[in-house]
């Protein structure tokens, strides 16, 4: 590599599905790796295949790069908006006459040829080559020497053709940034093809569309999936015969599931979206994503994407595959969930609730005739058809601040605040199986005459807590087990349904007085 050549990187995705973890991996290692040189980040769409390809998945690519916080130097920009640096277009639907210039130069210095077998041909000559125990099937040259005379009467009768690329025998040999040095014999690889030619038009295929595009966008660096290590060579290959320079390559290892076996939907391999619907945090992405493959000098597992950019190196990075573990993403996410300040947690969080149908906005937040009369009642429960207060709805969030691995968990934690009634079996209530309907009844009876004692001024989490605690040990020593559980635990279902919540005496000082009690003989009419 010349020391003088800039360091410019690329992430290239197809835009023939949504954005998923292994692409956004890629995409953070070549950010990263470009920030920590000062080098140039550059995005490229690769739309070659006009069936696959949806402008719905290239705006979500765009969009959930954006969302992580990795923005390129260069790189398309909404169609109707002109693309960002000097080396555009951007997009390889757009680059045809590029491809063009390049692909006149292979065939008329003989280093290409116009191949007219057909699918069915080409399957024969595979299935052949399998039956004779070749391992890795190769076309067999029979368009090779084919006059160029000839090519051309066929072309003119219209005749469908692809370009195939000569490939001589020989031993391609080139270092991998994270594999070292590697060699690959050509003669496994065969005369594979360029572009297809229809008509007039001649639609590049990928290895030869990215050679070009590497070569037009003077890319240093080629860091990508162990998954394109096969397409290296014939890479390679076609640098040599254009007499472009060699980039350096850098091959990240696969990422797998928890049993070691290829990433499935299963195990994680969904798309970026979807992480994004549940809540997770583009900073803990990030985070998780960046040690899919790469161990930091350092042993600690929290890294901002500033730190990140100050730590990478590709020289840390690992050959052995990287595992994908769910549980240490929601580790990750419930940290970063707990550093967010209340009131940004709850802006979070909000839209989760009205998704659900919990709560609806009293208006939009953003607009300009907001006042502050909807300040402090912004929403409105429809099932119970009263208003909520902002700060009333953090006091709710508050309780799970610290629960939280994920955003959208809170529609669960906390959805029995905007319940009218709660739907749970009468066994709930019980804390233990030798308590009898009648004594269990009795219990939420003599709640209640506790709760009514407290008059509304003393209605705070710390007096109810002193309260019922001291009762709890009462009722405790009368059961002769010595068990708070008897009083607080058909407390807490009572009040919210659930078998795991937050204290009770925490939801009871925020239900109200009122609520509390009406929650209680609910649960008592059960019986």
């Amino acid at each position: 590599m010349d020391n003088d050549r800039k360091i410019r990187v690329r992430f290239a995705p197809a835009p023939t599905g949504f954005l998923h973890i292994g692409g956004a991996r890629t995409a953070l290692f070549n950010y990263l790796f470009a920030r920590r040189h000062q080098g140039t980040f550059v995005l490229r769409i690769e739309d070659t295949d006009a069936d696959k390809s949806k402008p719905g998945f290239e705006k979500d690519i765009l969009e959930n790069l954006q969302w992580l916080g990795i923005f390129w130097d260069e790189g398309p920009t909404p169609i109707s908006q002109k693309d960002i640096g000097d080396y555009g277009p951007y997009r390889q639907s757009e680059r045809g006459d590029i491809y063009k210039k390049h692909i006149k130069k292979l065939l008329t210095e003989d280093k290409a040829y116009y191949c007219f077998c057909s699918l069915e041909e080409l399957k024969n000559m595979r299935e052949y080559q399998i039956s004779a125990g070749r391992q890795a099937p190769r076309y067999s040259g029979k368009c090779r020497t084919m006059s160029k005379k000839e090519a051309r009467k066929k072309l003119a009768q219209g005749e469908q053709a692809i370009i195939r690329f000569k490939v001589s025998s020989q031993q391609i040999k080139f270092k991998d940034l994270i594999r070292q040095n590697l060699e690959f014999d050509t003669d496994l690889i065969g005369d594979f093809s360029l572009a297809k030619v229809r008509g007039k038009r001649i639609l590049p295929l990928y290895n030869f569309a990215a050679v070009c595009d590497d070569f037009e966008m003077k890319i240093s660096h080629v860091i990508r999936g162990e998954d394109h290590l096969p397409n290296t060579p014939k890479q390679i290959l076609l640098q040599q015969a254009l007499n472009f320079p060699q980039p350096e390559y850098c091959h990240l290892p696969l990422i797998l599931g928890t049993d070691k076996s290829k990433l499935s939907k299963r195990s994680g391999a969904k798309p970026l979206i979807c992480y994004k619907k549940e809540g997770y945090l583009a900073e803990a992405l990030i985070n998780f994503i960046a040690l899919l493959g790469w161990h930091p000098k350092i042993e600690k597992e929290i890294f901002s994407l500033s730190f990140l950019i100050k730590e990478f190196s590709l020289e840390k990075a690992q050959k052995s595959g990287a595992i994908f573990n769910v549980k240490k993403l929601d580790f990750l996410n419930g940290f970063y969930i707990r550093q967010k300040s209340l009131s940004r947690l709850t802006e979070l969080c909000v839209p989760y609730l009205i998704r659900a149908g919990l709560i609806e906005p009293v208006s939009d937040l953003k607009d300009s005739n907001f006042n502050k009369e909807n300040l402090i009642q912004p929403y409105k429960i429809p099932a119970i058809k009263e208003s909520l207060s902002l700060e009333r709805l953090q006091k709710i969030i508050a309780l799970y601040h610290k629960r939280l691995k994920k955003l959208s968990e809170i529609v669960e934690l906390i959805d029995f605040f905007f319940k009218e009634r709660l739907d749970y079996n009468k066994d709930l209530l019980r804390w233990k199986t030798v308590m009898t309907d009648k004594e269990l009844k009795n219990l939420l009876k003599k709640l209640i005459k506790i709760l009514l004692k407290i008059k509304d001024i003393d209605w705070t989490r710390s007096n109810l807590e002193k309260i019922l605690i001291t009762q709890a040990e009462k009722l405790s020593i009368q059961f002769g087990a010595g068990d708070r559980g008897y009083l607080l635990w058909p407390l807490r279902i009572a009040l919210t349904g659930k078998e795991s919540s937050a204290p009770p005496f925490s939801i009871a000082e925020i239900l109200g007085k009122k609520k509390t009690l009406k929650r209680i003989e609910q649960a008592i009419e059960k019986f």
